[in-house]
C-alpha cells in the first residue's frame, strides 16, 4: 500500500497569507488602545488636575497583573496546553473589557469619591485607579493575544516566509499605534470637542469599538484554524509530544532565551514607554503646537510598516538574525542620546530623530522574534513566549514610572512665560539611552551564545 500523502492547508499562499490578515488585525486594535491616552497627556492634566506621576502610574499598570500574579505565564501554559482558538478569544474578550472599564473611568462614571475610596486609593485618585485598573486588565489580554499570534504565524509559517510574516504583523499592529498618537488629540479638541470642552472620552470609545472588530476578526480565525488541523490530520487524540509543565525548567534553564528575554525587555522599555511621552517631548521641548504634537511620533510606526516586512525578509533569506538585533541596539543609544542633548531643539531634527527610531525599531524585532523558534522547540513556544513577555513587562511596568518620576523630579521648570511650568526631558532621555547601552552588551553576549551553541541565528529562516 502506498503512503497516503498529507497536503497541508498551510502549503496554501492564499490561506496562510489569509491568517496572517485577519490575526494581525486584531492585534493592531490591541495597539491602538495600548497607546491612546498618550497625546492625551497635556489635557488630563489641564482638566483632571493630573501631573507626571500620575500618567505615570495608569500607563505602568499595564504589566501589574501580568508581573505579580503571572498571569501572562497562565496564559502562555493555557496557550500550549489547550491551543491557540480557546486563547485567542479569551484574550481578545479580556481587552475588550478592560478597555470599557478605561473608558468609564476617562469619561467620570465610576465613583470618583466615596465608597472606601474617598477619592484615593493607595494615594491614587480614584479616577486614575479604576482607569488603571482596566490597563492593567487590558494589558493581560493584548500580552496573551500577542504570544497567541507569534504562535500562530510559527503554525503557518515555520520552514517558509517566517521573519516575513512576523515582520507584517507587527507592521500592521504599529498601524494602530501610529493611528493612536496621532488621532486623539483631533478628536478630542477639533472633531468631537473643543479646546474650552475638549471630547476626552471619544478616542478610547473609538478603540473600543476596533476592539470588537478584532474580536469578531479572530473568531472568523478559529475556522481557519480548524481547517489547518484537518488538512494535517491533528486532532485531540493524535498529537504527540505535547507540552508538560515540567517543559518550563527546561524553557529557564536556557541562556539563550535568558539573553532573548533580557534584550526584549531593555529593547522595548526604550521605546514603548517612550511613546507614553514622546508627544508631550514634543511639546515641552521643541515647542510643537499641541494638536499636532502627536503626528510627530505617529511618524515611527509608519516607518516599521514598511522596514519590519523588509528587514524580516533579509533574515529569512540571508540570515544573520544576531548581527541584525545587535545594529538595532546601537542605533537605539544613538538615538536617544540625541533626543537628550538639551540644545537641540529643533522639530525638524526630531522628526528626523523618531524616524532613525523607526529604523531601530524596525531592525530589532524583524530578527528576534522569528529567532525565538530556532532556541525553544515548537510545543513550548507559547510558554516560551509568556515567559519572554513576562520579563519584557516588568520593563514596560517599571519604565514609565520611573520616567514620570524623573520628569516631576528632575524635569519641572518654572515657566514665567506662561505663568506656570514646563518639562525639562533630559534625565528622562538619558535613561532611555541607557537602554540602548545595556541592549548592546546582550546582543553581543547572545551573538557569542549563537556561535557556540548553534542556534543559526545567523542562517536563514526559509529551507529549501
Amino acid at each position: 500500500m502506498g503512503e497516503k500523502i498529507v497536503q497541508s492547508l498551510r502549503n496554501s499562499k492564499g490561506a496562510r497569507w489569509g491568517a496572517l490578515a485577519v490575526v494581525s488585525f486584531t492585534m493592531m486594535t490591541g495597539y491602538y488602545i495600548n497607546y491612546v491616552i498618550s497625546p492625551l497627556k497635556p489635557l488630563f492634566e489641564e482638566y483632571f488636575g493630573w501631573n507626571s506621576v500620575d500618567f505615570g502610574l495608569w500607563n505602568s499598570a499595564y504589566g501589574w497583573f501580568n508581573v505579580f500574579f503571572l498571569m501572562l505565564i497562565f496564559g502562555g501554559i493555557i496557550l500550549d496546553k489547550i491551543g491557540v482558538r480557546f486563547t485567542g478569544l479569551g484574550a481578545a474578550l479580556t481587552m475588550i473589557i478592560g478597555t470599557i472599564l478605561q473608558y468609564l473611568a476617562v469619561e467620570g462614571l465610576v465613583p470618583m469619591e466615596g465608597l472606601f475610596f474617598e477619592g484615593t486609593f493607595l494615594e491614587m485618585k480614584s479616577q486614575i485607579f479604576y482607569g488603571a485598573l482596566g490597563f492593567a486588565i487590558f494589558g493581560v489580554g493584548v500580552e496573551v493575544a500577542g504570544i497567541t499570534v507569534s504562535k500562530v504565524i510559527v503554525k503557518w509559517f515555520k520552514g517558509k516566509e517566517l521573519a516575513l510574516a512576523m515582520g507584517l504583523e507587527m507592521a500592521t499592529a504599529r498601524m494602530g499605534t501610529a493611528l493612536a498618537l496621532a488621532l486623539p488629540l483631533p478628536m478630542a479638541t477639533v472633531w468631537f470637542g473643543t479646546r474650552a470642552e475638549p471630547a476626552i472620552s471619544a478616542p478610547v470609545m473609538l478603540g473600543l469599538g476596533l476592539l470588537v472588530a478584532g474580536f469578531v476578526a479572530f473568531i472568523w480565525y478559529t475556522f481557519m484554524d480548524k481547517k489547518l488541523e484537518a488538512s494535517e490530520g491533528i486532532d485531540k487524540a493524535s498529537k504527540e509530544d505535547e507540552f508538560k509543565v515540567s517543559d518550563i525548567f527546561t524553557i529557564l534553564v536556557n541562556k539563550g532565551f535568558w539573553l532573548i528575554a533580557l534584550l526584549c525587555v531593555l529593547f522595548y522599555s526604550g521605546v514603548f514607554p517612550f511613546l507614553y511621552y514622546a508627544t508631550d517631548l514634543m511639546i515641552n521641548k521643541y515647542g510643537v503646537n499641541p494638536d499636532f504634537a502627536g503626528t510627530i511620533p505617529g511618524l515611527l510606526p509608519f516607518g516599521t510598516i514598511l522596514l519590519t516586512p523588509i528587514f524580516g525578509s533579509i533574515y529569512d533569506r540571508k540570515g544573520k538574525g544576531a548581527t541584525i538585533m545587535l545594529i538595532g541596539s546601537v542605533m537605539l543609544l544613538i538615538a536617544h542620546t540625541f533626543f537628550a542633548i538639551p540644545f537641540i531643539d529643533n522639530y525638524v531634527i526630531a522628526i528626523a530623530l523618531i524616524l532613525f527610531l523607526g529604523v531601530t525599531f524596525s531592525l530589532v524585532p524583524s530578527a528576534m522574534w522569528p529567532s525565538v523558534p530556532k532556541i525553544i522547540p515548537e510545543k513550548q513556544l507559547g510558554t516560551a513566549y509568556a515567559l519572554i513577555f513576562w520579563v519584557q513587562n516588568w520593563g514596560l511596568m517599571g519604565m514609565p514610572l520611573l520616567i514620570g518620576w524623573s520628569l516631576e523630579k528632575y524635569g519641572r521648570v518654572a515657566d514665567e512665560s506662561i505663568k506656570g511650568y514646563h518639562y525639562d526631558y533630559t534625565v528622562p532621555m538619558m535613561i532611555f539611552a541607557a537602554t540602548g547601552f545595556l541592549a548592546i552588551i546582550v546582543a553581543i553576549m547572545l551573538k557569542a551564545e549563537d556561535k557556540k551553541k548553534g542556534y543559526g541565528l545567523e542562517l536563514p529562516n526559509m529551507q529549501k
